[in-house]
């Protein structure tokens, strides 16, 4: 087993609790048991402690305990019309769920899917291998070519706690034909009072002149642990946008890569993380450029207070063939707490040399100066202190084109740094 990882009764009991099956769960399997789980000499987990974490808090050779939940209503985004489709403890309710049959074609995942575990590498993460070998549930949607889904895919993934701590593996796949266009929203919500894991991975791909937007919305209380794996392959002229939204959590892990495999793709990845208490929040991109006349922008922002840690490790790869690139990334973070932590790693790696690239990254204080005019035009230190904050999210929050969603998101940031910060 390798250096970089550690031997734990956990990695026992979690292959215990995998069935032994032929193909592709066989060697992702395999890999898990080569790979083992990251330990603190693993580069990539470095900042986050995920085998200890889980260690700590689960026993993954328990049985999954019966959930009884029959309305969803609480968990519904307010003034969002859209396909809703559920998964309770990981598994895909059909019963809870509602969307159009003639737009989407959505079926459970089987394992057999054009393209699967093809995006997501499973050789070279342990959680990935995990997920690939012991996946329970998921979905398998598609979109036909030239179909404009018109209201939003809205994945409401519901972890049930209050029998006992709750895990879950769910794997996913999203196509879509040439010149469609598709959101999708990823809500993550937990009731009861006991921890919660999941593992989820989704591979998107997009066709021709197709256009994705995918929100994630992380902000379902402080005893839940996540780790995601999305990997998204663009095809030629096609635009995918991203935002992930992080306010809760134990511990959250995000892998988010682009796979801008056409000439005159297009790209924006945008993220938010507003953290407190002790939670840690880990934001993993990768921007990979192999074909030429593409564009690509990310940007992400971090607020972090009390005994809270962020982590973002964004590179940038632009190939050989990938001439006439535009890729820029910046990863900017406000620190309010001695205690508070953010480790920021943006990278660029080119071997393209008709390009326009840049990176950075900035880690700071609340600006004191426009606290202070504020109070001189009569407003209180707590207020003001909320308002330069809102400021510095409000960038992040504007990238999204739905109005509705974009009031949702506003509300819940605005909610947030007045009652917290």
């Amino acid at each position: 087993m390798s250096t970089l990882t550690e031997t734990t009764p956990l990695l026992a009991d979690i292959l215990a609790t995998i069935k032994p099956e032929a193909g592709i769960r066989a060697d992702a399997l395999a890999m898990l048991e080569q790979l083992g789980l990251p330990g603190n000499k693993s580069e990539e987990y470095k900042f986050t402690p995920i085998t200890r974490a889980l260690e700590k808090n689960f026993a993954f050779g328990d049985p999954s305990r019966e959930t009884n939940i029959s309305n969803i209503g609480e968990f519904l985004i307010p003034d969002l019309e859209g396909n809703i489709l559920v998964f309770i403890n990981g598994i895909f309710s059909e019963e809870l769920s509602t969307y159009n049959h003639e737009e989407l074609h959505i079926k459970p995942i089987d394992g057999k899917e054009k393209g699967f575990a093809s995006l997501a590498d499973f050789k070279s993460d342990a959680l990935v291998a995990w997920n690939t070998a012991a996946w329970t549930s998921g979905i398998s949607l598609d979109v036909s070519a030239n179909t404009e889904v018109h209201k939003p895919v809205i994945l409401h993934y519901i972890n049930d706690t209050t029998q006992g701590d709750a895990k879950s593996c769910t794997r996913n796949i999203i196509r879509l034909g040439k010149s469609s266009k598709l959101t999708v929203v990823e809500k993550q919500d937990t009731i009861g009072t006991h921890a919660g894991f999941s593992n989820v991975v989704t591979e998107g791909f997009v066709e021709a002149n197709a256009e994705l937007h995918l929100y994630s919305i992380q902000a379902d209380g402080g005893k839940r642990f996540h780790f995601g794996q999305t990997t998204i392959w663009q095809n030629r002229d096609s635009r995918v946008n991203t935002f992930t939204l992080t306010l809760d959590g134990k511990l959250i892990r995000n892998n988010l890569q682009l796979i801008l495999d056409g000439e005159g793709c297009e790209s924006h990845m945008n993220g938010l993380y507003i953290l407190q208490g002790d939670t840690l929040a880990d934001n993993h991109t990768v921007v990979d450029h192999r074909k030429p006349n593409a564009n690509s922008n990310e940007l992400y922002k971090g607020v972090i207070d009390g005994n809270a840690k962020g982590v973002f490790n964004g590179k940038i790869y632009v190939r050989p063939d990938a001439q006439k690139t535009n890729a820029f990334q910046s990863n900017r973070n406000i620190l309010l707490s001695d205690k508070a932590t953010v480790n920021t790693k943006p990278q660029l790696e080119i071997w393209a040399d008709d390009v326009k690239c840049s990176h950075g990254c900035t880690t700071g204080q609340l600006d004191e100066e426009a606290i202070f005019y504020l109070q001189t035009r009569g407003i209180s230190k707590e207020t003001a202190r909320a308002m330069v904050l809102y400021a510095f999210a409000l960038e992040v929050v504007e990238t999204i084109p739905s109005e509705n969603l974009k009031k949702y998101i506003d509300a819940m940031i605005s909610e947030r740094l007045h009652k917290s910060f």
